[in-house]
């Protein structure tokens, strides 16, 4: 059972915790920068609206390819560019782009084969705008223990995505807790480093908070425990800005609990 002075304890964590998320989402690069995201596949003659320069795919399919003058204005790997390059997926932070245009940051990425480029603007309107974070002050009935049984092998299923297309979501196992009585499931990712990734709507979706949200759980031991803390539960990136492509939930995992958790809109 929490005793009273840890649930102050955890309290005041996850005030820091949204206090680093809060600045964390409004920095110069973090998610409400971004611009634009423009699939190259979409604009077979090169030109990517309001950015410099021509962007095609290499003969290969497997990379982009760069073209500017001097007058394009466009900085590689920090030095004035003229020519042609050829560009991978950024593996890094949008800060670290190899790709500038003053302040803003190109960005290469890859999603299922398709390559495309998001544009990280620190002058974009909605992060001119940001207001903060709507989140419900922690609640330690919101933070219960958890059971992950892994699926025998990995899944993927189809699932809408925000940008209107549809693509593969892998998942590895089901995530099994109690919430106010009630037994509840989520089909869950496995992240590289072990943790949980589950993307979950609930009764609230869309009337008391976004319409849907992103769960990390702590990687689980070896008998499968982890903590399902929802007063952590995450806008996701689409949240931020109209051009992510963040995936909706996949099958079984609307809860129909109301969670009334953890962040839950932007701030108007």
């Amino acid at each position: 059972m929490t005793t009273e002075h840890g649930a102050a304890d955890a309290a005041e964590e996850w005030k820091r915790w949204h206090e680093h998320r809060t600045e964390t989402v409004s920095a110069p690069y973090g998610p409400l920068a971004l611009s634009g995201t423009h699939w190259i596949e979409d604009h077979p003659e090169g030109l990517l609206p309001g950015m410099p320069g021509r962007w095609s795919l290499d003969t290969g399919g497997d990379a982009v390819v760069l073209t500017a003058a001097v007058a394009d204005g466009l900085l590689v790997d920090g030095e004035p560019f003229a020519g042609e390059v050829r560009l991978g997926a950024d593996p890094g932070p949008a800060a670290t782009a190899r790709v500038a245009h003053g302040e803003r940051r190109f960005v290469v990425l890859v999603r299922e084969g398709a390559l495309g480029v998001r544009d990280f603007d620190p002058a974009s309107p909605a992060r001119q705008a940001f207001r903060g974070i709507e989140a419900t002050p922690y609640d330690p009935r919101r933070s219960v223990p958890g059971r992950f049984t892994p699926y025998g092998e990995d899944r993927t299923v189809r699932v809408a995505n925000a940008d209107g297309r549809e693509r593969g979501l892998g998942l590895g196992g089901e995530l099994a807790f109690m919430l106010d009585g009630q037994d509840l499931t989520l089909q869950v990712t496995v992240q590289g480093d072990g943790s949980l990734w589950a993307v979950f709507g609930d009764a609230m979706s869309g009337n008391g908070s976004y319409r849907f949200r992103f769960l990390r759980p702590a990687a689980p031991d070896a008998e499968g425990r982890t903590t399902v803390d929802f007063n952590r539960a995450l806008l996701p990136p689409c949240a931020f800005a109209d051009h992510f492509i963040c995936p909706f939930p996949p099958p079984g995992n609307t809860l129909s609990a109301a969670i009334a958790a953890g962040e839950r809109n932007l701030l108007r």
